[in-house]
């Protein structure tokens, strides 16, 4: 079990790596120059081409890719996220702020995803063909099919334009305005479950119905046992591991939907921050949002295959 977590944990060392220079290198390729971003057209026509390259040079960007990353990387190493190009902030201390929005937006939606997801599961396959069966599976096909920025902009018109009962945009720290930070959250919260929502109910469907037909599920019927034991006792256990194995896909749904979310609902959690410094080709604060989205996202799943192994105990780490 140990040299499987530490097997583990040095693969998710090499992922964040390898994704860290894909991304170092991805967002170089993109049109435009982050020191023309930062200068004003006055400046830019008053300043000799001369100028703007000891400005780049100043920022290091004037040295090639592999040298750029090795000297990131070094930094990154040493806890050192770096300075903002645009703005002259520290990354570090901009982005711990920002990682506290997206969880309190993304854990509160995950659990709630996980508990009503699974519910709707179980509830749906032993009422299988029931109207309420049919009513779980149409909504769960909805959620997973619709835009996530189109139902965040349909619960800003109706909830907050036409209403007025929510607030349309922003996000208040809980410690800040408790009722604030709580009316603020609802739609945001609502519109990261909902596709973790319709996938947990799907899975946990086809998870029970496969359990419910299995020999020690029929046995237990004939034995007499009333349908609340079945369920409980039976056939939640059983049916559980393939949700659990989704958790973890969930979590990278949440994770990544808040880049639409939070420019939908305008929050400043690190899915804004990764629009905005790409739009300003802010190099160094696009690479740590990655890096940071890609460590929540492999602890995660190394966290959901620990989970796994404690359910199914057939499961050998080898």
């Amino acid at each position: 079990m140990i040299n499987y977590i530490i097997r583990r944990i040095l693969l998710a060392l090499l992922i964040i790596l390898l994704v860290s220079f894909a991304v170092f290198v991805l967002v170089r390729l993109l049109p435009g120059d982050p020191i023309e971003m930062i200068l004003s057209q006055n400046m830019l026509i008053e300043m000799t081409p001369e100028m703007i390259e000891e400005a780049r040079a100043a920022r290091g960007l004037n040295l090639p890719v592999p040298v750029q990353f090795a000297r990131w990387l070094v930094r990154l190493v040493q806890g050192d996220f770096g300075i903002s190009i645009l703005h002259n902030y520290n990354i570090g201390s901009e982005l711990g702020g920002r990682v506290v929005v997206s969880l309190l937006i993304g854990v509160p939606a995950f659990i709630i995803a996980m508990i009503i997801g699974s519910l709707l599961g179980v509830i749906s396959a032993v009422r299988r063909g029931k109207i309420i069966d049919t009513v779980v599976t149409t909504i769960a096909n909805v959620g997973i099919t619709a835009p996530t920025f189109w139902i965040g902009i349909l619960l800003i018109f109706f909830f907050g334009v036409t209403l007025n009962w929510l607030p349309n945009f922003g996000y208040t720290l809980p410690w800040v305005n408790f009722g604030q930070s709580v009316r603020q959250s609802v739609m945001p919260v609502f519109v990261t479950a909902l596709a973790p929502i319709a996938s947990a109910a799907r899975q946990t469907r086809a998870a029970v119905l496969e359990t419910l037909g299995e020999d020690y599920t029929r046995t237990a019927w004939a034995k007499g046992l009333n349908e609340r034991k079945v369920i409980i006792r039976h056939v939640l256990k059983n049916s559980m591991l393939p949700v659990v194995i989704l958790m973890g896909s969930m979590f990278r749904i949440i994770i990544g939907g808040a880049v639409i979310v939070e420019t939908v609902f305008v929050i400043p959690g690190m899915g804004m921050l990764m629009v905005d410094s790409v739009l300003a080709r802010d190099y160094p604060v696009v690479q740590a949002v990655i890096v940071v989205m890609t460590v929540i996202v492999v602890l995660s799943n190394l966290i959901v295959d620990l989970v796994q192994g404690w359910l199914d105990p057939r499961i050998q780490y080898e």
